[in-house]
């Protein structure tokens, strides 16, 4: 019996073959909406790009395998994904979620399917006993970010798993800051993995894209359905394009993860900078739990300034020549973020500041420059 694919080698080769009409090593981009059928309802296994496309299907096949799960499913966008996940429940239950998540599942939590009669909570998760008090009969789903956005929060993914596989309710996890690279949740409990192969997946920051991965096989067909019922899924091209940025994923996140590393601690001893955010820091809540699920601690690093001062913070922000300030994360690139005003505006200012998501805080995505650059380049805009 062969021995399983390492990581590295799954991402060349996990579900990805030759073509076997011409032998082209990389998949090809089969740009069509429909297939020819030899009678009305036989066909290859392929009738409408909607439902099923080839290219669509090895980026299927290689993200379940890089999760370790059995059946991933690919959507328009990262919320596209979400949304799928909201549509298997009904009115009246309820969701738990992480109250320090991404802007955007925030807005399409509340401004959405609270409409529908779905109830939502927010809490501060680190672990079951942060879930097990809130719990009720009409608990369906807890959905949690590890680690979080933007202050890089950990989830123990182990101990509320066990916890809400006693009860039988549903743990999703949004995976998109770690990565399979980093961290496998369906191993370690969970029932769904989210993505937003948008951002360190695809690589390049020239994709928008989202997928679920599971492993029970009726969930997947429930997710499945709502897939191709929905219709929010992505082209081929989009495909073609996470498939290739999958390729270098590895070693994409280990210069990530290096060189945030090196950003973090630089900025922890800069007597300008007040609080920085990031689980490879020793006093980082959570730094424990993290090290004890996740291969690395990622390329994320969030810090607000001594002073506190909106107008410095700013005015940093401006200053920054290779630091891009843009939305978004994960790319080659290193970009800046100011959460409260781009990608957390749609969360109530008081909501984030009871949730400890300040106006001054500055997010960092640290891309692949040389490290050199990016000090000197935060050095001259803090001053």
């Amino acid at each position: 019996m062969a021995k399983p694919m390492k990581f590295a080698t799954k991402l060349i080769h996990a579900g990805i073959h030759p073509d076997p009409s011409t032998g082209a090593v990389m998949t090809p981009i089969f740009q069509t909406s429909t297939y020819a059928q030899t009678s009305p309802g036989v066909h290859k296994g392929y009738e409408y790009s909607r439902t099923h496309n080839p290219t669509r299907t090895v980026l299927q096949d290689n993200l379940a395998a890089l999760e370790e799960g059995k059946f991933a499913m690919c959507f328009a966008t990262g919320l596209a994904a979400t949304d799928a996940v909201m549509k298997i429940l009904k009115p009246g239950d309820e969701v738990l979620a992480s109250s320090d998540l991404y802007g955007g599942t925030y807005r399409l939590f509340t401004k959405i399917f609270e409409d529908f009669g779905i109830k939502f909570k927010f809490l501060k998760i680190q672990n079951a006993a942060d879930v097990e008090p809130h719990l009720t009969a009409a608990t369906k789903l807890v959905w949690v970010e590890t680690p979080t956005n933007p202050l890089l929060r950990i989830v123990d993914i182990a101990s509320v798993s066990a916890l809400t596989k006693e009860k039988g309710i549903l743990l999703a996890v949004d995976n998109t800051f770690a990565t399979p690279f980093l961290q496998n949740p369906l191993t370690m409990g969970a029932d769904i993995v989210m993505h937003s192969l948008t951002k360190y997946m695809a690589g390049h920051s020239d994709v928008v894209m989202g997928a679920l991965v599971v492993k029970d096989e009726i969930l997947h067909q429930k997710l499945a359905f709502i897939q191709n019922a929905s219709g929010a899924t992505p082209g081929p091209m989009d495909c073609f394009l996470v498939l290739r940025g999958l390729k270098t994923l590895h070693v994409r996140m280990e210069r990530h993860c290096q060189s945030a590393k090196e950003i973090a601690n630089w900025l922890y001893h800069h007597p300008k900078v007040g609080h920085v955010y990031y689980p490879g820091l020793e006093h980082h809540v959570g730094h424990a739990i993290a090290a004890s699920q996740m291969n690395d601690f990622g390329g994320m690093v969030s810090f607000t300034l001594k002073n506190d001062s909106l107008p410095e913070a700013i005015q940093v922000m401006e200053k920054l020549r290779v630091f891009t300030l843009a939305e978004s994360l994960g790319g080659v690139e290193s970009l800046c973020t100011h959460p409260a005003s781009m990608t957390h505006g749609s969360i109530p200012k008081e909501e984030r500041e009871k949730n400890g998501l300040k106006d001054t805080l500055i997010r960092l995505s640290v891309g692949l420059e040389d490290i050199e650059d990016l000090k000197e380049d935060l050095a001259q805009a803090i001053g």
